[in-house]
Order: structure tokens, then C-alpha cells, then sequence
């Protein structure tokens, strides 16, 4: 019996320690992860403006192909969750992306590092209220369908990202980096000339990150994947996801059953050289498309079901104080000026100052880290120049995935040397007569090494350019 006793409890700690550590991890991570996706349609209905060009004239007329909203919820072996959501949109007003993100607290539990809400940029997506609206001579039969609209865009994301929920299942998560290099730096490079150069100038980030999200029964469940390229091949009136929603598609019918996110990258100065047509958008997504292919059918970095986010707003601020009352009225009554939607944006300021709003010397800007396993994404708000994804790619190491365009666009988000440059990216901000300060760029860079530091991220030592160089 003595003897017996001694061979079971042998027998109990060797159970126990093996059921505690797993290929050095603990017994939780054994669970592994569970993931759940859902999809919404999102084309409106009958004719609305279109968002990103300030030289439309009219609405849209008809539909290239359908628009989505897109969610991948996702949680650890420990039950913490996040959210990715895409839309090909240009933007959600940050008065709608708040109220997302309060129901999606209120309903779900998950509060702002846990949510990271992504727009693909389109400029062939319908405006929605409070932002560029105000670029467009809206009548107030377009000012109620515009305001409809993006009130049940809430609901729908609300309710696509609790099916998500509903719907999870035990999955196997991996990260891959591929290229695709149809994005032209435009800052440097004339349109009218893409067609012949042999020689682009001006900082790129070619990279297409990759994540691949499979059931553990098998098959694929979802493809996430980005690029740092404006979605402006398409200048005409017809909804479309511009090539990112022709990459969507393409991926989708390649892996029936699947669910294909796209996130808009740090691309803001980054333009698809040439365009202008939809062979050229369909020819783009078909790019991307296979590069993202590539990184599915090569071996990619299982992640260990360990998720960690971070988010916090940094306070930036403006070049000088915001615009008064009067210098506004001079916008609006500059003869000389060529852009008419600086004038509405005048106007719309004025009412605001009418209504008693006071106009602060800054605005509350998002930066987000994701730590997946030791896969690395950091989430920032605006239209980000590529300067800020090259920095932190310098500072964390080239897989890191950059995505612009998150939580809130509210303006270019300009590098220190575009400000010195000045041009069109450089002079952009809240108030779009005034730049943001010449400290932007470190304040950013600082608040995101800060989130990352809080996820246990170190920097790396950057690389020798002569050392790679010829890779």
C-alpha cells in the first residue's frame, strides 16, 4: 500500500506540472485562442454624396460594388477580447465613432484599448454627418439622409460585432509580412509622369501585413490584411471599396467561406500611381490580393494566445492659436480662393462659434497597441504620413503592423519633415488653416513607445542600413 501511495503521488506530480507548463507556457495558454467574425452591408440606399473629393458636384449615381463593415472579435486563453472592425468608408466622425465605442462598453465590456475601429479611406464611400459634409452643398432632404445614415451605422456595427461575439469558436491564430508596391510617395512623384518613371523618390513602406485566422476543425475563418496606400484610383460617382474592396473580394472568392478585412495603413502621402479607372482599381486589389496569397501558402508565425492592448489621447497641439470669427469671415469672402469647401468649412466654424462653442488650442489625440503573442500592432488616429510607420518599424522591428486612419480621422497627421516642407499634407489640421505644432511627430512617436513600454514592448537596435541594404 505504502509502496502504491508513493508510485500515485509520482504519478499526481508529474500530472500536475505537465498540466501547468506546456512548451514552457502556462496550463491556461493550453486553451488556446477563440475568434468569431461577422459582416455588414453598409452600401446605402438610392443616391447620397460621396466623401473625399472637394470637387464633386453632385451625388453618387449607382453602385460599382457593394460596401462593408467588417469585425473580427478575438480572446486569449486568460477570456481578454478585442475587436477589429474595418469599414470601407473614408472616415467615421468622431462623434459617431465615441458613441460605437460607449455602446460596444456598455454592451460587451469592451472599453477603448479593446476596440480598434479602422476605415479603409475610400473616396468612393457615402459622407456621413459632422466631418466632410461640410465640404459639400447638401440640400436638407441630403442632410437627413446623410444624418440617417450614419445613425443606423451604429446600430449596425453594434449589433455585427455581438453576432461576432455569439459567434466564436477555438481557432489557430498566425502573422506573416508580404509586398506589394503600387504605392507611389506623391509628394515626390507627378501623376502625370507615374506612367514612365524608373526612379520613385520619397519614403514607401511597401509592406502588407498579413493575419490568418483558422478554425481549428479547419478551413479559414478570416484574413486580415492592410497597406499603406491612399483608395483614391476612382475619381467618378459610383459606390465603390475602391481596390481595396476589389482586394476584399477577390480574396473572399479564392477562400470561399472566409471573411477578408482590409485596414488602410500610414498611406496619407502615399498615392496607387496610375489610376483613375477601374481596371486600374480591380488590377490593384488583384495585387494585393496576391500578395496576401503569398503570405497564406508560406510558413507564418503562429502566435501564442496571449493578448494585451493599450490606448491613451495625447493632447495636440495647433501652429498659433485656432482661427476667430473674423479671420473665418475672411475665408469666406477671399475672392481669389479656389477651393470652395474651405469656405463651407468657414461657415461651418462660424455657426459653431454662434452657438457659444469655444475652439481649444489642441484636440484629443487615440494611440493603440495590440500585442498578439509577440505580434505587434500599433493603431493610430488621422491621415498618417508613412514617416510614422517607418519610425516605429525603426524603433520595434519591421513586423510591426501600422495601421492610420483609426478611432478618428480628424485631420493629416504630418511628419516633422512635412511640416518643414509645408504643402498640402503639411497644412491640414482641425481647422485646416492652421498646421499642427512642429512637435507633433515626437509627441506621437513618445505616447506610442510609452503604450508599448506599458505592454512589456521594447525597442529594438535598428538595423545597419549597409546590413540590409541588399535584402
Amino acid at each position: 500500500m505504502k509502496k502504491f501511495l508513493i508510485v500515485f503521488t509520482a504519478l499526481l506530480l508529474i500530472h500536475l506540472t505537465s498540466s501547468h507548463f506546456l512548451n514552457g507556457q502556462p496550463a491556461g495558454l493550453t486553451r488556446g485562442w477563440r475568434a468569431g467574425v461577422a459582416k455588414v452591408n453598409i452600401t446605402p440606399e438610392g443616391s447620397i454624396w460621396l466623401a473625399g473629393y472637394a470637387s464633386r458636384d453632385h451625388p453618387s449615381e449607382g453602385v460599382l460594388h457593394d460596401i462593408w463593415s467588417k469585425v473580427l472579435v478575438i480572446e486569449d486563453s486568460l477570456g481578454n477580447r478585442a475587436a477589429l472592425i474595418t469599414n470601407d468608408l473614408l472616415e467615421i466622425p468622431i462623434h459617431y465613432s465615441t458613441q460605437i465605442r460607449d455602446r460596444l462598453e456598455k454592451e460587451y465590456g469592451l472599453h477603448r484599448s479593446q476596440v480598434i475601429l479602422n476605415c479603409s479611406h475610400t473616396h468612393s464611400g457615402p459622407v456621413m454627418r459632422d466631418t466632410l459634409a461640410n465640404w459639400y452643398p447638401l440640400d436638407d432632404a441630403m442632410e437627413k439622409k446623410v444624418k440617417k445614415y450614419s445613425e443606423d451605422f451604429v446600430e449596425k456595427i453594434v449589433e455585427m460585432v455581438g453576432r461576432a461575439i455569439y459567434r466564436m469558436i477555438p481557432v489557430e491564430i498566425s502573422a506573416g509580412n508580404g509586398t506589394a508596391r503600387f504605392q507611389v510617395n506623391r509628394r515626390n512623384n507627378s501623376e502625370a509622369m507615374s506612367e514612365y518613371y524608373t526612379d520613385l523618390k520619397g519614403p514607401n513602406d511597401y509592406a502588407v501585413p498579413v493575419l490568418r485566422i483558422d478554425r481549428k476543425q479547419g478551413g479559414i475563418m478570416a484574413i486580415v490584411f492592410g497597406y499603406a496606400c491612399h483608395s483614391t484610383v476612382l475619381n467618378f460617382y459610383q459606390i465603390s471599396g475602391d481596390y481595396p474592396g476589389f482586394a476584399q473580394i477577390e480574396l473572399e472568392n479564392l477562400y470561399p467561406g472566409t471573411t477578408a478585412l482590409f485596414f488602410q495603413g500610414a498611406g496619407a502621402d502615399q498615392n496607387p500611381l496610375p489610376r483613375r479607372s477601374v481596371p486600374l482599381a480591380r488590377q490593384y486589389g488583384q495585387t494585393l490580393s496576391a500578395a496576401v496569397d503569398r503570405v497564406l501558402n508560406e510558413k507564418m508565425k503562429r502566435l501564442v494566445p496571449l493578448l494585451k492592448t493599450a490606448y491613451s489621447e495625447i493632447p495636440l497641439q495647433f501652429d498659433g492659436s485656432p482661427p476667430d470669427r473674423q479671420e473665418l469671415l475672411g475665408h469666406i469672402h477671399d475672392t481669389s480662393s479656389t477651393a470652395p469647401y474651405l469656405k463651407l468649412m468657414a461657415q461651418t466654424l462660424i455657426r459653431r462659434l454662434d452657438n457659444g462653442e469655444v475652439f481649444r488650442n489642441g484636440y484629443p489625440y487615440p494611440c493603440q497597441v495590440w500585442k498578439l503573442g509577440d505580434q505587434i500592432i500599433m493603431a493610430l488616429g488621422g491621415e498618417l504620413v508613412v514617416e510614422y510607420a517607418l519610425e516605429l518599424k525603426k524603433r520595434f522591428g519591421q513586423d510591426v503592423f501600422v495601421m492610420g486612419y483609426t478611432n478618428d480621422v480628424m485631420a493629416y497627421i504630418p511628419s516633422d519633415t512635412i511640416l518643414s516642407e509645408g504643402g498640402y499634407e503639411g497644412t491640414r489640421s482641425v481647422f485646416f488653416t492652421r498646421a499642427w505644432s512642429r512637435n507633433t511627430q515626437t509627441a506621437i512617436i513618445n505616447e506610442m513607445s510609452s503604450l508599448a513600454g506599458k505592454l512589456g514592448i521594447t525597442p529594438i537596435e535598428a538595423p545597419d542600413h549597409n546590413e540590409t541594404a541588399g535584402r
